[in-house]
């Protein structure tokens, strides 16, 4: 007997459902304890590949309250491609609305952090500028010219000190202190590289990546700290190989 492939891929990752007719065991019987180990392990893995792909996150929350949450993630959120290394991509708004965290309010965007860091890692490669064209530009053409970014290149603002959390998690760093954070991921050789921006760090990479010349880039940041470190956001972009071409109007 054939079976429904919609209700097969609901039963696995909801254990109030029924084995679905038309599973049967080598001797005919309906195979409800085959089914639910597969269904167990179904669960299992996808929960391993969510804890290997937010680590901060894991640690976090404990291993134990982790697994709960992936338990209840999983179940709600399958897979919607095959590759698993892409898998996740729901768990920052998830964790927005899941009641036992919402005492965490750094955590979603944390989950964000580890999200872009991961969307980096597999993102397409581009050769980055040499930094002596940007030094080359006439100063007087430099805030008409438009800097393209590589497609490795991640933004993630936040209220809070999310770069200083993952680095005192994962890099041994000192305790964070409170402040707003915008994380800028790169990627300059194989794996994503963390810088911290500030707030008006962050708006002036994000004006760039709209499209917008440097000088708009720059005037956004003002607005947000007339103290702005233009020559210190530019050399992490550098740094980063993050600059990928300059269109001089």
């Amino acid at each position: 007997m054939n079976v429904d492939q919609s209700t097969f891929r609901a039963a696995i990752l909801d254990p109030a459902l029924a084995t679905p007719d038309g599973l049967v065991d080598p001797a005919g019987r309906t195979a409800g304890k085959r089914f639910d180990v597969y269904r167990n392990n179904v669960v299992v893995s996808l929960s391993r590949a969510l804890a290997d792909a937010f680590p901060v996150i894991r640690k976090l929350l404990g291993e134990n309250n982790f697994n709960i949450l992936a338990g209840h993630f999983v179940r709600r959120h399958p897979p919607g491609s095959p590759l698993i290394a892409l898998y996740g991509a729901a768990l920052p708004d998830f964790l927005t609305t899941f009641a036992p965290v919402q005492n965490l309010g750094y955590l979603p965007d944390v989950a964000r952090l580890e999200l872009a860091m991961r969307q980096a890692y597999h993102a397409a490669d581009a050769t980055p500028i040499d930094p002596a064209a940007l030094q080359a530009l006439d100063p007087q053409h430099l805030p008409m010219a438009r800097l393209s970014l590589a497609p490795a290149v991640r933004l993630v603002a936040s209220d809070w000190p999310i770069v200083s959390i993952w680095r005192f998690n994962m890099a041994d760093a000192p305790k964070p202190a409170m402040a707003a954070e915008t994380a800028l991921i790169t990627r300059p050789a194989f794996d994503p590289e963390l810088t911290r921006l500030s707030p008006a760090g962050g708006r002036f990479v994000a004006t760039l990546a709209s499209g917008r010349p440097l000088g708009d880039a720059v005037d956004a940041a003002a607005r947000v700290d007339d103290g702005f470190d233009l020559a210190q956001t530019l050399g992490a972009l550098l740094a980063g190989g993050a600059i990928t071409s300059i269109r001089k109007e």
